[in-house]
């Protein structure tokens, strides 16, 4: 259990922190997660009698991983007092070709060792309790992020938690050569945690210099006196100098910040304020530091919590929505392709924004874009909603401003939007891209998905598995990429109809694992399990998650809405791993299969990024043919093989 819990800790710890200090990985979302997967297959495909090298020298790529990117981490270079977010930037540190391996290389290097420790002691045990351990490990190693992220705890918690574990694992012959490197690690991250200005939030680490606040190392926010954001070349202010005839009483700012818009807001008279913000420690800055005091304003009311799931949840009509400046700086971490804020720029978020607004109600948006089809793209889609082609301002070569109002009376506009080119359609919360141009999977993304997987043929090769061996475990390989599939697609739905915070989707991957332990707990007590009946169910509970659409569980209540996203997700997840259980236990080698299932998670987590092409919903599909593919090898697979019985499977594996 400590050892799997481990295993997890420290891989959603790389995640979050290699991400906060490299920007490369912000286009990566599961870069690490898959770097994760490969380490932790090949720690259970190395045979038993080999690598246990590996196991002594564990923390040694942990600190080396720590202390490259402390030394030379990935961040944008600020040249000017300007806000960057869709600019193109400079960046510091050593060149993307460079760090992108190393970090690949040594998280998997990493995830080895602590999987082989893991995997000796999963030979010590029948294949379902070992299996049942690893999942509790799992949801401890997850829950203790969980919380730690909750608590917004620096990097050295982290660490020093970490290192602790991994002492205990390494026993007392390895403390010596397993302190000097952890305690490096431990030095590290000390110096990292207490830099001025540092501290976390659940989402980015933070960095306060003066005025500006910097988050994941790129220059997010400057916090400015009301004066400066009055002036008349203030983007700030055109939201209400282009609709001059709005009473602007009730206001509502997505992506509040640290107050910017909602001083704004107060100074044009309003009389309430909601004031949406994802992020905690961004509204406590902006609470504690901002000049005009926007959030001690009693007509102000706060709530931390994603834009979107406020938009579905509220039926407060607003004179005035302004979609600010949301976080387009990170992902969720490691979860998916998608951005904190990318169910806030499709069709249907603009569509609800405009239901929120009263008769002569105006929606404004604005933000630093880097391409005219962007700002088309945005355009274009409030065009086909209101009815009408917004108001568009321009500051620079980067900023603009887009004002619609209901009606073309409700707005005043200097400017009408032209098109500059053909119109982008409009993002949707099937294929919530805004910033992918075209429907494909970039050149980039193939090119480094193709280099993971040679060096994965070639790791497996390196271990002394033979590939043809392997031949015998190829549905537990599918099996392992259709629920990596089918937990990505788990985690997005999940953030639609909750929203894309750091709880919703902790809680998601909690209750994958308890839904997997569920199934394993079930296995364990039946003495025989009808495979056929259990497919049946798998494809019937997939047929049903494909057939039900996302915008019908959005128009439940949310009770209604919540228990039936667990049941259109965990259903299948349960089924799945039934089936998972059954094909372990008899497995010859079942610490073989699962570093087979494991490899398979990592192609499933490559294959994720064909949503890019198809869209999220199409990935069900992609996960029903995994799973027949999976169904028809069990049976040129040994099917017939007989249980391991509990008190002879160590030494059988």
């Amino acid at each position: 259990m400590l050892a799997s819990a481990t295993m997890l800790f420290v891989e959603l710890a790389l995640i979050r922190w290699a991400g906060a200090n490299v920007v490369h990985l912000s286009y990566f979302s599961n870069f690490i997660l898959l770097g994760s997967f490969l380490g932790i297959g090949l720690g259970f495909l190395i045979p038993a009698a080999r690598g246990q090298w590996l196991k002594r020298c564990a923390p040694i790529p942990l600190a080396l991983l720590v202390i490259l990117v402390r030394e030379y981490p990935v961040q944008v270079r600020q040249s000017s007092s300007q806000v960057i977010y869709f600019t193109s930037v400079k960046t510091t540190g050593l060149p993307e070709w460079v760090t992108l391996p190393a970090i690949f290389l040594l998280t998997a290097v990493i995830m080895t060792a602590i999987g082989k420790i893991t995997a000796d002691f999963f030979r010590r045990l029948p294949p379902l309790d070992a299996y049942r351990y690893d999942l509790l490990g799992s949801l401890t190693g997850s829950v203790s992020f969980a919380l730690l992220s909750w608590l917004r705890a620096p990097s050295v918690v982290w660490g020093v938690l970490a290192a602790a574990a991994l002492l205990v694992l390494g026993g007392r012959r390895n403390t010596l050569p397993y302190g000097i490197p952890l305690t490096a690690m431990v030095a590290a991250l000390f110096v990292e945690t207490t830099t001025p200005g540092i501290s976390w939030s659940p989402y980015y680490k933070i960095q306060l210099f003066n005025s500006t606040i910097s988050v994941n190392g790129i220059p997010h926010q400057s916090i400015a006196p009301l004066s400066a954001l009055l002036q008349q070349d203030s983007l700030y202010r055109q939201a209400y100098d282009r609709t001059p005839d709005n009473p602007h009483q009730r206001v509502l700012v997505i992506g509040a910040g640290n107050g910017n818009d909602v001083a704004v807001a107060l100074a044009y008279g309003a009389e309430r304020v909601d004031a949406v913000e994802i992020d905690p420690r961004l509204q406590q800055i902006g609470a504690q530091l901002h000049p005009a005091k926007p959030y001690d304003d009693p007509r102000v009311h706060v709530h931390i919590n994603d834009g979107r799931a406020f938009l579905e949840r509220t039926s407060t009509k607003y004179d005035l929505v302004v979609l600010a400046l949301p976080d387009s700086l990170t992902l969720v971490a490691g979860a998916s392709n998608l951005r904190l804020e990318s169910y806030l720029f499709t069709q249907q978020a603009f569509e609800a924004a405009r239901d929120h607004l009263a008769p002569h109600g105006a929606f404004v948006m604005y933000n630093y874009y880097r391409k005219s089809w962007l700002v088309d793209r945005f355009a274009g889609t409030l065009d086909d909603i209101y009815g009408h082609a917004p108001c568009m301002t321009t500051f620079g070569q980067n900023a603009a401003v887009l004002v619609a109002g209901m009606t073309t009376a409700d707005q005043s506009c200097e400017q009408i939007w032209q098109p500059s080119g053909a119109v982008p359609a409009a993002a949707s919360d099937d294929h919530p891209f805004p910033y992918l141009l075209h429907r494909n999977i970039p050149t980039l993304y193939l090119g480094v998905l193709g280099a993971i997987l040679m060096v994965t043929l070639l790791s497996v090769r390196l271990t002394g598995v033979r590939i043809r061996s392997m031949v015998r475990y190829t549905d537990m390989f599918l099996l392992g990429a259709a629920f990596m599939l089918l937990e990505t697609k788990n985690v997005i739905n999940f953030a639609l109809y909750f929203g894309t915070t750091w709880l919703v989707n902790a809680l998601v991957f909690i209750g994958v694992l308890l839904a997997v332990l569920a199934g394993v707990e079930v296995r364990r007590r039946l003495l025989r399990v009808n495979q056929l009946l259990l497919q049946l169910l798998l494809f019937g509970t997939l047929a049903v998650a494909w057939l039900v659409p996302a915008h019908a569980v959005l128009s439940l209540p949310f009770a209604a809405r919540l228990t039936a996203a667990i049941a259109l997700a965990f259903a299948p997840i349960f089924c799945a791993n039934l089936i998972f259980s059954d094909r372990l236990a008899l497995a010859p080698d079942p610490t073989s299969a699962f570093g087979a299932n494991l490899l398979g998670a990592l192609t499933g987590g490559a294959l994720e990024y064909l949503a890019l092409l198809t869209g999220y919903q199409a990935l069900l599909l992609v996960v029903a043919l995994l799973y027949l593919g999976a169904c028809v090898a069990m049976r040129f697979a040994g099917r017939a093989a007989t249980p391991v019985p509990d008190d002879t499977a160590a030494l059988n594996s």
